[in-house]
C-alpha cells in the first residue's frame, strides 16, 4: 500500500511562488496516475492538476491553468506541484493522492476517483 507525504507548503506573498513535492513509499509508484488536490476552510475538496504514470499527460484546474505546472520524477518516486503567481485564492490544504484505477486514465475532478491520501501542506498567500 503507497502512503503519500506532503512538503514544500508555507506562508507566501501574492505574486509569489511555491513547489510542493509529494514523496511515495512502496515500489510502485510509477504504475500510478497521480493528481493534487486542494481543501480551503469551510469547502469541499476541490481537484488542482493530475499526471498521468508516464508524465505523458497533464490536466489543470481552471483556476490554476497557467499558473501552476504539475510533473513528477518516477525515480524518484514524487510528484511536484510548481505553483507561480499564487492569488489569496490559492490558500488550502494541498493533498496529493494517486488515481485508484491502475489503468488508463480519464480524467475526473472527483476526489472519490483518488486515494492514499498523504496528511496535507498547508499553504497560506496572503494580499
Amino acid at each position: 500500500q503507497v502512503q503519500l507525504v506532503e512538503s514544500g507548503g508555507g506562508l507566501v506573498q501574492a505574486g509569489g511562488s511555491l513547489r510542493l513535492s509529494c514523496a511515495a513509499s512502496g515500489r510502485t509508484f510509477s504504475s500510478y496516475h497521480m493528481a493534487w488536490f486542494r481543501q480551503a476552510p469551510g469547502k469541499e475538496r476541490e481537484f488542482v492538476a493530475a499526471i498521468t504514470r508516464s508524465a505523458g499527460t497533464t490536466y489543470y484546474a481552471d483556476s490554476v491553468k497557467g499558473r501552476f505546472t504539475i510533473s513528477r520524477d518516477n525515480a524518484k518516486s514524487t510528484v511536484y506541484l510548481q505553483m507561480n503567481s499564487l492569488k489569496p485564492e490559492d490558500t488550502a490544504i494541498y493533498y496529493c493522492a494517486r488515481f485508484l484505477s491502475t489503468t488508463a486514465y480519464y480524467y475526473t475532478p472527483n476526489a472519490s476517483a483518488y486515494g492514499n491520501w498523504g496528511q496535507g501542506t498547508q499553504v497560506t498567500v496572503s494580499a
